[in-house]
């Protein structure tokens, strides 16, 4: 099970929010490519990179940052969300080195383009399904849809995406722990893989998460908790590659 550090870029800088609020923010660092090296050498195998103010503007931003780390570490699998709204703006992101684009409130409120980027983006389409209560929520949280998280994964897998990154709300940046049920309930649900998202405060959340990986969970977004401390980042990684290889071989 991957744990993939999470790169948030508001104004050229690397921030965290609590619960999706543009205003409740704290910045850890305003250089984002020296950030993404410090997650590569302690073991990462993917990045995790949201242009915050792409989401909330509708259209990239900080989209110079993301090009600049996708550069500085070719080989490296960065999966980018925020801002995404058409063909043209994934194809300069692919073009950049940008190996998966999260697509989030705009699956929801223009279902046709992701089968459309399907097919002209193979295997590099991802959901960003954020959900309270088995809800679907858009435009940035501040709205929560009648859609159920689960029927809107199936739909997406059939229209093609290679996964669905999950996020509790409720949770997100409050540390709280990953909603482990929710999160199995979908993954059981769907033959796509999940990632999940928000909550993560320590390596007993990652030890937690680890053992129901087999149930079709292929990795952990983790913000905050690593960058305020109460996560090593290299011992989780290491956890979580102990316990999901026994789990694995049904140890």
């Amino acid at each position: 099970m991957l744990l993939i550090p999470a790169i948030d870029l508001k104004d050229g800088k690397c921030v965290r929010l609590r619960q999706g609020d543009m205003q409740d923010v704290t910045v850890f660092s305003d250089r984002p490519v020296e950030v993404a090296r410090r997650w590569v050498e302690a073991g990462a195998r993917r990045l995790h990179i949201v242009d915050l103010d792409g989401a909330f503007r509708g259209e990239p931003v900080n989209a110079d940052v993301i090009h600049d780390i996708a550069e500085e570490y070719p080989d490296m699998p960065i999966q980018v969300g925020g801002g995404i709204r058409n063909e043209s703006t994934v194809d300069v992101y692919i073009q950049a080195g940008v190996r998966y684009i999260i697509i989030g409130t705009q699956a929801v409120n223009e279902p046709h383009l992701i089968s459309d980027l399907c097919a002209e983006f193979p295997t590099h389409i991802i959901i960003g399904l954020d959900a309270k209560e088995g809800r679907v929520a858009t435009d940035g949280w501040s709205k929560l849809s009648k859609h159920d998280a689960i029927d809107m994964a199936r739909h997406f897998e059939e229209d093609g995406v290679e996964a669905i990154i999950y996020t509790d709300i409720a949770r997100d940046g409050m540390m709280q722990g990953v909603n482990i049920e929710a999160t199995v309930k979908l993954a059981e649900a769907i033959n796509i893989p999940v990632i999940a998202s928000g909550g993560i405060h320590n390596i007993e959340n990652v030890r937690k998460l680890a053992r129901v990986s087999d149930s079709g969970i292929i990795g952990a977004i983790t913000g905050r908790a690593i960058y305020e401390g109460t996560l090593d980042f290299a011992e989780g990684q290491k956890t979580a590659d102990e316990i999901a290889g026994q789990s694995v071989f049904g140890l």
